[in-house]
């Protein structure tokens, strides 16, 4: 197993302080401050690891409050809302500096029998024909600021291939939809709360970035500021992280200084395993 995918484990293996009370560590993806994604799967793990039950989570929503600081550790305290005949309610708050950064309630669901159809998955090339994401910044790393060029060119734990590579540093405008395919580098452990971690991990990447591809923008742009506001993300399905998955975005509108995406998440047999919304700040710095 590589060591960014150790390092992943190691994130989502939060710390147990007391009952009900965890802590976790950070990982810089290079935007200066806690990644969005790794406190929205740190949470739902403290989230589970409450519940006695074998039950999985249905649906997650989180409030992104304050930027997080990577130099400080994420405590996290869970409220055991309730513990029905057949769902389970969580409620996670993070505190940093004695106060709270992000707030996630979680539902966790029985696996059960019901009605069933989804929609299509889109067509898109095989993820084995398309070259890792990580080869694009890293063929323009001159371009990268020096002081962020190493965090941005690191390994990773996540292998993403865009089915639409473009600049990443200075991109064209273009429609706004994104679709590319991921999945953890290595063999994960069985434990489905892992899988679920891990794909929310994912599930904050590229959806801000969608919104901005149709002005030519991107989060580094200095006329913006951008900044996710709220994530929710809904598992239909069981799955495999560390097996291709095919993620497509789309962002319907932008407006009030705020953009909205939502995207879906299929297996390479094309089974709708997951969905996902997200509202961010998308305003012109003044």
């Amino acid at each position: 197993m590589t060591s960014s995918v150790d390092q992943l484990i190691a994130l989502l293996d939060l710390e147990v302080l007391e009952l009900n009370i965890y802590r976790g560590r950070n990982r810089d993806i290079g935007t200066g401050r806690v990644f969005g994604g790794q406190v929205l799967a740190q949470a739902l793990v403290a989230a589970r690891r409450t519940l006695a039950k074998p039950w999985e989570a249905h649906s997650i929503h989180g409030y992104f409050i304050l930027p997080g600081d990577l130099a400080a550790p994420i405590v996290y305290f869970v409220d055991r809302l309730r513990d029905g005949g057949s769902f389970a309610t969580r409620r996670v708050t993070a505190i940093q500096h004695g106060k709270a950064i992000f707030n996630l309630s979680a539902s966790f669901h029985a696996e059960q029998a019901g009605l069933e159809h989804q929609t299509e998955a889109p067509d898109a090339p095989p993820p084995e024909s398309l070259r890792p994401e990580l080869e694009f910044i890293r063929a323009q790393a001159d371009r990268i600021p020096a002081e962020v060029r190493g965090v941005l060119t690191q390994d990773r734990p996540i292998d993403f291939r865009p089915v639409e590579p473009g600049d990443v540093l200075d991109p064209e405008p273009g429609p706004p939809t994104r679709t590319s395919w991921f999945r953890v580098m290595d063999r994960l452990p069985d434990d489905p709360i892992l899988h679920q971690a891990s794909l929310a991990y994912v599930s904050d990447y590229t959806v801000l970035s969608t919104v901005l591809r149709t002005h030519g923008l991107t989060v580094r742009s200095p006329s913006v500021q951008v900044a996710s506001l709220d994530h929710s993300l809904w598992f239909h399905r069981p799955f495999r992280a560390d097996e291709w998955l095919l993620y497509r975005v789309d962002s319907p509108v932008a407006a009030g200084g705020r953009g909205f995406a939502r995207g879906s998440i299929f297996t390479r047999e094309g089974a709708l395993v997951a969905s996902v919304a997200q509202e961010g700040l998308t305003r012109y710095r003044k």
